[in-house]
């Protein structure tokens, strides 16, 4: 089967603008390209005489033969040389500067037909013999132009020779030796460098006109494999805006990947005021980054040539109308002289623009949620605050002011507002740990899970009057994910407790055995059927969702209390109460070292 092949087009020779004016005028003849043009030009027809005759005997010979087995052998070659030789010639058009690279992986042989039917429906099977067919006499009108041209020169170039030794080129016009004279050899040697620069010229016509060929015969789709960069890149470009976690590198990978994807030389995104948030490439220095672009239309391009064939092509970044700022900047993209991009380009360029505003609101939308959220922290502390602390604050100042009062006429009554005073101090003093520990959410990445769930058991007695039987006598080994989940499936079990259970007391232990830890919390509330939860809540899914991301298995057992005289609600009894189970697999344990004995006595 034919290789599906791609090919990226060389750059046009440089711009000359500031060379001098004899480096300008012989640039075409004294650029390598030429000359590697002419070197290809020299192989191509013998190389398209030899795949002619090979193709020509191998295809009449089996026809021929036909009758015989080696007539299918020799057509069978025959399909296999308009691939192989397809590949020499490839090789060949290295000398203009194309390269091909393979699409893809050669398919696995499965046998003669399946080689015969899929070359013979291969596309690029009948590009390759049309570019067999072409060569041969394209190649030679080439020589034959060429080789005019250069005769031509040659002899205007030399034309001093024959005015120093006329003998040298004898002349002769009606019995008679022409001898040139001076105007003469200076119109020939004008003629002669006229014909060096009408060469050059044509051997340059003729690199583009091999490659052009060369690229649409020889190499793979180009429109399909441009469109699967565009695709890919697309495609990653959306993947880096939907997980939204670094602006300044969601920018700089939309750059990279409008760069690759397309023929642009450079890519920028600008932000409105015209500073560079990111680029890939480099641009040229006609076009400096600094200078601000004028606004352009969303949703169109504006095309733009400097003096020296370079290309910019500039796009509006634009948000949507939810968001605070609509105006998102500019998208610039750099092409090299001679280089111009088409519609569906322009089209997947867009796009990135429209990523990289989709971008721009994802981070202003998350900035906003941010503010919000702190908004709303500091909302909840200063009612927190009121509801306990400055309660707290108020009952001490009620107190103090008592005992001041009767501090002379009444030593008991002010001793009696002196307790309550201190009472109400320490309990200000625990309500206030309580508050700070619940705004230190990295308690448990400092402490680890004993640590966090003592802080925790503490605030839950001193903001809600329960007693807590806290049974953690040591850390237990838990990867970090297992102790998040340890840690989560607590505190939703606690607040249960609060919320539900009307109990008064609750036991938290926390054990290790067999290579399991298990954490256990237990309280004398009313309880509930667990029957008629189905399912469960949607807390308790989230603590069974929690275990089981981290290994383990979650156990909920709960005795409903009996119903108390008339009353239909329940009271808690001494059989009532929940017990929520979490049981986690163990990490391994890190091998320690060898302990040091400093001869002390326990």
């Amino acid at each position: 089967m034919m290789r599906a092949m791609t090919a990226q087009p060389p750059l046009p020779p440089s711009s000359h603008a500031r060379r001098g004016v004899w480096h300008r005028l012989f640039a075409d003849v004294i650029d390598p390209y030429a000359f590697r043009v002419a070197l290809y030009v020299l192989l191509a027809l013998p190389a398209g005489g030899l795949v002619v005759g090979l193709l020509t005997v191998g295809v009449v010979g089996g026809v021929l033969t036909l009758a015989l087995v080696v007539g299918a052998a020799l057509l069978l070659g025959a399909l296999w040389l308009v691939g192989g030789l397809a590949d020499v010639q490839r090789v060949l058009a290295g000398l203009l500067g194309v390269s091909f690279v393979r699409a893809g992986p050669l398919p696995a042989y499965t046998g003669v037909w399946p080689w015969v039917r899929a070359t013979l429906s291969d596309p690029a099977t009948y590009r390759a013999l049309l570019f067999h067919v072409v060569q041969f006499p394209l190649a030679a009108l080439c020589w034959l132009v060429l080789g005019t041209l250069l005769a031509l020169t040659l002899g205007a170039l030399a034309s001093p020779l024959w005015w120093l030794h006329p003998p040298l080129f004898p002349l002769v016009w009606r019995d008679s030796t022409v001898m040139p004279g001076l105007p003469v050899v200076a119109g020939l040697l004008l003629l002669g460098c006229g014909s060096l620069l009408v060469l050059g010229g044509v051997l340059n016509l003729m690199g583009r006109m091999w490659t052009r060929l060369t690229l649409a015969l020889l190499g793979g789709d180009m429109g399909y494999e441009a469109a699967r960069r565009e695709v890919m890149a697309l495609r990653r470009a959306a993947g880096r805006v939907a997980l939204g976690d670094d602006l300044e590198a969601t920018l700089a990978d939309l750059a990279v990947q409008a760069r690759l994807a397309s023929t642009a030389q450079a890519v920028a995104l600008l932000s409105p005021d015209g500073s560079p948030r990111a680029s890939s490439g480099t641009f040229p220095a006609e076009w400096s980054l600094s200078v601000q672009p004028a606004p352009v239309p969303q949703g169109e391009a504006d095309v733009r040539f400097a003096a020296g064939g370079a290309t910019l092509v500039s796009f509006s970044v634009t948000l949507p109308p939810s968001a605070e700022v609509l105006d998102g900047g500019t998208l610039r993209a750099v092409y090299a002289p001679g280089t111009r991009p088409g519609p569906d380009e322009l089209a997947f360029l867009l796009s990135i623009a429209d990523h990289a505003g989709t971008a721009l609101h994802a981070a202003q939308l998350i900035e906003r949620a941010g503010t919000r959220a702190g908004e709303q922290e500091r909302a909840r502390l200063a009612r927190e605050l009121h509801d306990s602390v400055a309660q707290a604050l108020y009952g001490i100042t009620l107190g103090a002011k008592t005992a001041r009062a009767t501090l002379d006429r009444d030593t008991e009554k002010a001793r009696a507002s002196l307790d309550y005073t201190i009472r109400l101090a320490e309990g200000g003093v625990s309500e206030m740990k309580a508050l700070l520990f619940s705004l230190r959410p990295d308690a448990l990445e400092e402490g680890g899970l004993v640590a966090a769930l003592t802080g925790h058991a503490q605030a839950m007695e001193a903001r809600h009057g329960l007693t807590v039987f806290a049974d953690l006598p040591a850390e237990p080994h838990l990867t970090p994910d297992a102790q998040a989940a340890a840690y989560r499936v607590a505190q939703e079990a606690l607040h249960n407790v609060v919320k539900h259970a009307r109990a008064s007391q609750v036991w938290l232990s926390v054990t290790q055995a067999d290579g399991w830890v298990t954490l256990s919390v237990r309280d004398n509330g009313r309880g509930f059927d667990p029957d008629l939860q189905g399912r469960g809540t949607l807390g308790q899914r989230s603590m069974r969702e929690r275990a089981a991301g981290a290994g383990g298995t979650l156990e909920v057992r709960s005795v409903r209390a009996t119903v108390s005289g008339t009353q239909s609600e329940t009271a808690p009894g001494a059989d009532s109460g929940t017990t929520v189970t979490l049981r986690l697999p163990a990490a391994p344990s890190e091998p320690q070292p060898p302990a040091v004995s400093t001869g002390a006595q326990p």
